[in-house]
């Protein structure tokens, strides 16, 4: 029997979305833990870096990772005598990519979350290491929430990336509430409407106690892997992902962390990244939504299975693609048209 699917609508909780944000959010460089920190302003866009290095390193910072790869001189450089922190502040309203040199290593990084005023849940997925010593490329392919909020300043930073397609899984629904605001550099913008055929309202739901909220969400994630017209949806969206005139890609939802989370989880399944890296990049939307979602939850803490992602929620999806079809990149080559090698070219150095 089909259940009633619930998909966090813009209508129920964009209040949320006026409050002010903090000025600051903080990611750290995955392939930097204890070296780097990057922590970029969402009103100014400033960004600030931190290095805690023992002995010579140089900074290199371009617009792309071309760019990059073809400079000469660093933006700064330093010979520090112990991992005393030294802090860099760069001015800068677009997107920036940096690298980090040193006698031993060279690392290259970018902020993981994308400095946005009007957003929330917006996440780069460059950087992630795969299995086979790889890495996503930075710059790419973007994840986030709704559009509806965002600035000039956040449009002028999309466009310096410069984002060219944009997917919307969202309904009909939410996209008439909180139409995208999207940056001019905008070529192709896609609805792919995941959605389900009963949407309840906040108060339906909220008369359901948290267990059963639980189960509810969890069978929710397995019809986003089972249901054809969802598969059919993904489909679609794999097809633009390896069309190479379609990226740099941004795809989203209303809150980025369900119909998006496994988009985004599906696709680093497919670059090869590890199991516990994908789901710890599915978790950290509860670190990213925490302000968005903060005064539902403060009234409704019931509600916290739908307001929040839990492992089990994604790892339900990710156990029936398995039962279903052995693996994961059986599903993504038969189910969805996935080239895997031809995606490892596209989205890895």
């Amino acid at each position: 029997m089909r259940i009633a699917i619930i998909i966090i609508t813009t209508t129920i909780v964009c209040h949320s979305c006026k409050d002010k944000t903090p000025d600051k959010t903080i990611t750290i460089g995955h392939a930097l833990p204890g070296m780097a920190e990057i922590t970029a302003n969402k009103n100014t866009k400033e960004t600030t870096i931190i290095l805690q290095i023992d002995g010579e390193w140089a900074l290199f910072e371009a617009s792309s990772i071309d760019a990059l790869d073809a400079m000469q001189s660093p933006l700064t450089k330093g010979n520090s005598g112990s991992k005393m922190p030294h802090r860099i502040t760069i001015p800068t309203p677009e997107k920036k990519y940096y690298r980090l040199v040193t006698p031993k290593e060279t690392f290259t990084f970018s902020e993981r979350q994308l400095p946005m005023a009007g957003g929330y849940n917006f996440r780069d997925l460059g950087g992630f290491p795969t299995r086979d010593g790889r890495h996503v490329k930075w710059g790419k392919l973007f994840r986030s929430d709704d559009l509806h909020h965002l600035t000039e300043d956040d449009l002028h930073y999309l466009s310096s990336i410069p984002v060219t397609s944009v997917v919307d899984f969202r309904g009909p629904n939410e996209i008439a509430n909180a139409p995208d605001k999207l940056p001019a550099s905008i070529r192709h913008a896609d609805k792919l409407s995941i959605e389900p055929g009963n949407v309840l309202s906040l108060v339906s739901f909220s008369e359901l106690d948290p267990v059963q909220l639980d189960s509810l969400m969890t069978q929710i994630y397995v019809h986003l892997v089972t249901e054809p017209a969802f598969i059919d949806r993904y489909r679609t969206f794999f097809h633009f992902l390896q069309d190479s005139t379609r990226t740099p890609l941004l795809f989203h939802c209303s809150a980025g962390k369900d119909r998006t989370g496994t988009a985004a989880a599906l696709i680093l399944y497919a670059l090869g990244v590890d199991e516990a890296v994908i789901m710890n990049d599915y978790l950290a939307s509860n670190h990213y939504l925490g302000d968005k979602y903060a005064k539902e939850l403060a009234q409704n803490p019931s509600l916290k299975s739908v307001l929040t992602v839990k492992r089990e929620f994604l790892q339900a999806a990710i156990d029936r693609i398995k039962q279903d079809h052995g693996t994961v990149e059986n599903f993504l080559v038969k189910e969805l048209n996935v080239d895997i090698p031809r995606f490892k070219e596209l989205f890895l150095y």
